[in-house]
């Protein structure tokens, strides 16, 4: 790997502060006589708004610092969207935890055998529905739709389902199943991609999660998702919805088994296929917990790594309009340290309704956040906190808005973080 790039280049002999702006930062770097000359080309070329290469992009993973890092990734995100941090207020239906594939990491899926176990559940479609119920009156604008594989969770099952959930709540969006479940219900109705795609959009679904992607190299996903759809049947599946002028989101998840050509590779296929369709709203790398599944003696990566990966999805994926920190898997605290590298998006207010990364030993048992808490993690950011809808419209800019709990006395007071 790196061919054509030096090992030694140094990135040592300067300091980045967070609070400059982008632009200072990249001109701190583009002018530091002590930067080696790899590290300098990659700066110029991200200040340039030219593509790095495959090799760049390792060669970054491999030798690139933090700070450097993160100035160059602060840079793409403020240009594509200045201070903005977005959020929405959403809700997630996990219809069961029961599945047909055994994934090595997987903390949150049991074996159909397994069904009697306490902690497995398959709900009903009124069980589904249910939910949705639930949050009449509330103002959440979207359901997030994922869980486990089920014969009985056939084609027609989740058409009836969804249809049933736009007829009650027209006006929410309705994101779900991964082409992790559309392969699988699709073979089992005998049926194409294509057309399955088009009886999906039929039924109401307005966009795709981006889950199941793992990594998509076959050398790492035959050891650790080897009885489920390849990389390359995920990325068709996405492509044909794109095709049909709708919108999905992408994710890798990192810092397992992989190594960093293998993100690289998986950052490259989606890379090309955005530059094909356009049709991916935002890349969310989710970090590999390793409580209570078969890949449990790997040791999980430290919060640098994390944002060193942040970061260079970021610089990477110049195509991509944006990253998000999914926060019930990072933690909220690493989740806002993200926003100074190339994070503009925090997902959403969950209300404790996923289980997936509680069960895998993420920080976050019981995720859920208020609007003004997530308002607030973003403000003590320096940046400016954006309710969106799916698809990014913007809803309401709470940059200045005064809660009511703000305007009470709490006996001390707060001071900025600085």
């Amino acid at each position: 790997m790196n061919r054509g790039l030096s090992q030694t280049s140094s990135t040592k002999h300067f300091t980045i502060s967070p609070r400059m702006r982008s632009a200072e930062q990249l001109d701190i770097l583009l002018n530091s006589p002590d930067m080696g000359a790899d590290f300098k080309n990659i700066a110029r070329k991200v200040a340039a708004r030219e593509r790095i290469s495959f090799d760049e992009g390792v060669f970054l993973f491999e030798h690139g610092e933090l700070s450097y890092l993160g100035a160059l990734a602060n840079f793409v995100r403020e240009e594509k969207n200045g201070d903005k941090t977005y959020f929405n207020r959403n809700f997630h239906i996990e219809p069961t935890n029961l599945c047909v594939y055994d994934c090595k990491f997987c903390s949150y899926s049991r074996l159909i055998k397994q069904r009697d176990a306490a902690d497995a559940w398959a709900y009903s479609m009124d069980d589904m529905f249910n939910i949705v119920c639930k949050y009449d009156g509330q103002p959440v604008t979207e359901v997030h739709i994922v869980g486990g594989v089920l014969p009985q969770y056939d084609l027609p099952f989740y058409e009836e389902l969804f249809r049933k959930i736009k007829a009650h709540r027209p006006e929410l969006h309705l994101k779900a199943l991964t082409p992790v479940e559309y392969h699988y219900i699709f073979k089992k109705a005998k049926v194409s991609y294509e057309e399955g795609m088009q009886r999906i959009k039929a039924s109401g679904v307005d966009s795709l999660p981006g889950g199941g992607a793992e990594i998509f190299h076959p050398e790492i996903r035959e050891q650790i998702a080897a009885d489920k759809c390849t990389g390359d049947q995920w990325l068709q599946i996405h492509e044909i919805w794109h095709a049909l002028g709708m919108r999905s989101n992408a994710t890798m998840l990192y810092g397992h088994i992989e190594q960093f050509k293998h993100r690289i590779d998986h950052m490259e296929q989606l890379r090309q296929l955005q530059d094909k369709t356009g049709g991916f709203q935002t890349f969310i790398p989710l970090k590999f917990r390793n409580q209570d599944n078969q890949m449990s003696h790997v040791p999980e990566t430290t919060a640098v790594e994390d944002l060193r990966n942040y970061a260079i999805s970021r610089i990477y994926l110049d195509n991509f309009d944006h990253v998000k920190a999914y926060w019930p898997m990072i933690g909220r605290q690493i989740a806002q340290m993200s926003l100074a590298f190339g994070v503009d998006d925090m997902d959403g207010t969950i209300d404790d309704t996923t289980k997936i990364y509680s069960m895998a030993g993420s920080e976050e048992q019981h995720p859920s956040l208020t609007t003004q808490q997530l308002v607030d993690m973003i403000r003590r950011s320096g940046r400016r906190p954006i309710e969106r809808d799916t698809l990014y419209n913007i809803l309401e800019d709470f940059t200045d808005t005064v809660f009511e709990e703000d305007k009470q006395f709490k006996g001390y007071y707060e001071l900025p973080v600085v």
